[in-house]
């Protein structure tokens, strides 16, 4: 990508800022309904449906339900020309317990009103050619939605790969750590703690020596490694052996092999170990891992260059890994992709109640349509530059799929 060439001509930007205006009052009551009906992980039935609404009305062609998940959807439009496609990514979940403090009613809206202002470039421009998906993941808050979506093949041959979050500064790109969630549970055998303990398996027991464990297990992983655990259930009563306990833990690192090959499987044989050594049993449930977030170095550039053009200068790109994880990282392993941040307060914690306030109100919109129009001006890019889609599928390098 030569630096002196535009990204995206003059009359794009023009007709794309002239989208933001007349889509403004639509996408602004799109982020606030969702915003008003938070929907936990797989149970976003309202907000999935208004999406997937908005864009068969403008043209897409819908699938919904997909990937086998009632809640995502696939929503295509194609020019009918040649040229690369561009995938949109659209999270809607909320949280438990405090609704949208994390701001996908924003990256809904976002993603929805980048793809239909590419539709209006498109209809406006017939030499411009390409394809937009939009990809409706729920379940982004632990539930790994967008893993079954990659599975599907759907990203097969993607140009590039869209999503804005919000947050509490405006990066182009940014690292994320992998993420494995273990749960264990231990079943022991129910006694009286006082007339016959010798007949009881105590199940906390076992809890106990594991959470033990695991913290004895951190002081030999590698800098940058995470490890959380808490014991969610330990018993019913003192004077009863508790014959159930369970043990939720997660681990985290940049680097996904270590993590699903070594990590793991050690803190698995943390329980194995207090399940033997207590005379339980114990249950191992481990969840879809999400893997790290590799954001394109091409598309790091043009995002930045799209975040200047809206008068949005981004800070420089995080030294460090970016401490949480998300799904779409699972997504940059199969696809070029970018996860940019955009500011909706400076310094905001994301799931937190002040976040869950102001994604609702002015910041939240703001973003909504600055987030609308840095995606579609990014977008605009891969499609009206071939050597920057070339460039994209070219240097791309695949990772690990689970």
């Amino acid at each position: 990508m030569t630096e002196t060439m535009p990204l995206w001509t003059a009359a794009d930007e023009r007709l794309l800022r002239a989208g933001v205006v007349e889509l403004g009052d639509v996408l602004i009551e799109v982020s606030r309904s969702i915003h008003r009906h938070p929907e936990t992980r797989f149970e976003e039935f309202f907000a999935s449906e208004l999406l997937a609404r908005q864009l068969e009305d403008d043209g897409f062609a819908v699938e919904a339900p997909f990937a086998g998940m009632e809640t995502a959807f696939r929503a295509g439009w194609d020019s009918g020309r040649a040229g690369p496609t561009v995938a949109i990514f659209c999270e809607y979940d909320a949280l438990p317990g405090i609704g949208h403090g994390c701001g996908h009613n924003v990256i809904a809206a976002s993603g929805l009103g980048a793809a239909l202002l590419l539709t209006r470039l498109f209809r406006s421009d017939e030499s411009l050619g390409g394809r937009i998906l939009v990809l409706g993941s729920p379940g982004e808050e632990g539930g790994g939605g967008k893993i079954p979506i990659i599975r599907t093949g759907v990203l097969d041959g993607v140009a590039a790969a869209l999503m804005v979050h919000p947050g509490g500064e405006n990066l182009a790109a940014m690292r994320t750590l992998s993420r494995a969630s273990l749960t264990f549970t231990f079943t022991g055998r129910a006694a009286h703690a006082a007339v016959r303990p010798e007949d009881g398996i105590n199940a906390l027991d076992a809890a106990v020596l594991t959470l033990t464990a695991i913290g004895l297990l951190r002081q030999q992983t590698p800098d940058g490694t995470r490890i959380h655990a808490i014991l969610t259930e330990g018993g019913t009563a003192p004077n009863v052996i508790p014959e159930r306990a369970v043990v939720t833990s997660s681990a985290r690192c940049e680097d996904p092999d270590y993590l699903l090959d070594r990590l793991a499987p050690r803190l698995i044989d943390c329980a194995r170990g207090a399940a033997m050594a207590t005379g339980a049993e114990v249950d191992v449930d481990q969840s879809l891992p999400y893997l790290s977030l590799r954001p394109d170095p091409l598309l790091d550039r043009v995002v930045a260059a799209a975040y200047r053009c809206i008068g949005r200068e981004p800070e420089p790109r995080l030294e460090g890994v970016f401490p949480g994880s998300t799904d779409m990282g699972n997504v940059s392993q199969v696809a070029p992709s970018i996860h940019p941040t955009i500011e909706i307060k400076p310094g905001l914690t994301m799931h937190s109640r002040e976040a869950e306030e102001l994604v609702g109100g002015e910041a939240g919109d703001r973003a909504v349509l600055d987030g609308a129009l840095m995606l579609a001006l990014t977008a605009a890019a891969v499609l009206r530059r071939p050597e920057i889609a070339q460039e994209l599928v070219a240097s791309f390098v695949p990772g690990l799929q689970v």
